[in-house]
């Protein structure tokens, strides 16, 4: 049977590559090292509804540990691999994991502000369970929050914040919320909705340092020279892949570990998957993308698993993306980089509207704010190679009545 695989990373992506290979048939050893204690879990809730004190962290779990056994999935957790060998890996309590197979799912880390002040503490960071209990815990005695990001995560935890009745300010150092990932339409809503509950947004804010006393941050200081007092603060501004093991075992690495659409590495028998790659564009000739995604994960681990297996089977889903933030149910479908048109559906003000992305006519993404039936059938079209026209995308018609053929640009 050999010496098996083994995956490295205890998340999402990690434990699709593991479910994926026995589903696939796979009947020797597999198994999974990763440095968190416990069994793995969901991440996107850490942002949202975990921070509300009744929510059970048992929801949490990925599947059972009985699951694991019965699936003959060896979990190793609390465990961190140091050290690398000749087709040999060894954790920081001594173990030896040797393999014919690696995966890789090393996800990603917060990213740090080198400002003065960074250390104190009641300066939190996002990533994983015990940040987000943390978190969650702080939050019960602070009046004032400051978030310092308004990206994805930042904006959820500014709403949960403000659902349990803080004073939540947003510092932002672009000119506008969300500015990598959707358009001026759609960064203006999310400004103005978050201001009608209660939460100030201060744009094109940079953050200078943190002071406080006793060790603890009191207040974030930002460029104009004004100062936020603060009882907790969160920063949220991106993510960095975890690329170590990759670098030491002598892989390609620019902004993330190189994989190809089947997951490959340029190392044959070693795959990698989740946040902590990049990969080609799903559009040909955009180059390569980092996608920080549950969907982009389990689909990269699928494409990985069949790599393992001597199969290729490429990924080309659609990438897919939501953010819950309270009560704004955001649902993206496509990739809208590179965009020269956008076409709105609904009335932002009414909480209730889609955005089209266009280039050169051609459909590339929805951003659907509350409108569920658009993001589904933006998504659908994608999938299936159909088109919706621009000229008919604002009409208030169903958009699954739309799908055309594509027509050479």
């Amino acid at each position: 049977m050999g010496r098996g695989t083994v995956v490295v990373g205890g998340g999402q992506a990690g434990i699709q590559v593991a479910l994926e290979l026995r589903r696939r048939g796979e009947r020797g050893r597999i198994t999974v090292v990763g440095e968190e204690p416990g069994d793995p879990y969901q991440r996107p809730p850490l942002s949202k509804e975990f921070l509300d004190d009744g929510y059970d962290a048992g929801r949490l779990a990925l599947r059972t540990a009985e699951f694991y056994r019965e699936a003959g999935i060896d979990l190793l957790t609390g465990e961190r691999v140091v050290d690398t060998g000749d087709g040999v890996l060894v954790t920081d309590q001594g173990r030896k994991l040797p393999y014919d197979r690696l995966a890789l799912a090393t996800g990603a880390a917060p990213r740090r502000l080198a400002v003065p002040g960074a250390d104190l503490g009641g300066i939190h960071h996002l990533r994983g369970l015990a940040d987000a209990r943390l978190l969650r815990e702080e939050l019960v005695p602070a009046r004032r929050v400051v978030v310092v990001g308004g990206g994805f995560v930042g904006l959820e935890v500014a709403a949960a914040a403000r659902a349990r009745g803080k004073e939540v300010t947003v510092v932002e150092a672009a000119e506008r919320l969300l500015g990598r990932s959707v358009a001026p339409v759609v960064s203006d809503f999310y400004r103005r909705a978050h201001a009608r509950r209660g939460t100030t947004v201060r744009l094109a804010s940079s953050v200078t340092g943190f002071d406080g006393r006793s060790g603890r941050a009191t207040g974030v200081l930002l460029g104009d020279g004004s100062r936020l007092p603060a009882d907790l603060i969160l920063v949220g501004v991106g993510a960095v892949p975890r690329t170590g093991l990759a670098e030491r075992l002598g892989l390609e690495v620019d902004g993330g570990i190189v994989v190809d659409a089947c997951s490959r590495t340029g190392r044959p028998g070693v795959v990698a998957a989740g946040d902590c790659t990049v990969r080609p564009h799903p559009r040909p000739g955009g180059g390569r993308i980092r996608l920080e995604s549950v969907p982009n994960a389990l689909a990269q681990a699928g494409a990985a698993a069949a790599s393992l297996l001597g199969r290729e089977e490429p990924d080309t889903s659609v990438p897919w993306f939501w953010s819950h933030q309270g009560d704004l149910r955001l649902q993206i479908a496509g990739l809208s980089a590179g965009y020269d048109r956008c076409v709105v559906r609904g009335t932002p003000d009414e909480e209730q509207f889609s955005v089209l992305y266009y280039r050169q006519g051609e459909l590339l993404a929805v951003d659907a704010v509350n409108r569920p039936a658009d993001y589904m059938a933006v998504r659908r079209a994608l999938t299936v190679g159909a088109h919706i026209p621009a000229d008919a995308a604002g009409a208030e018609v169903p958009l699954k009545t739309l799908f055309c053929e594509r027509t050479a640009v």
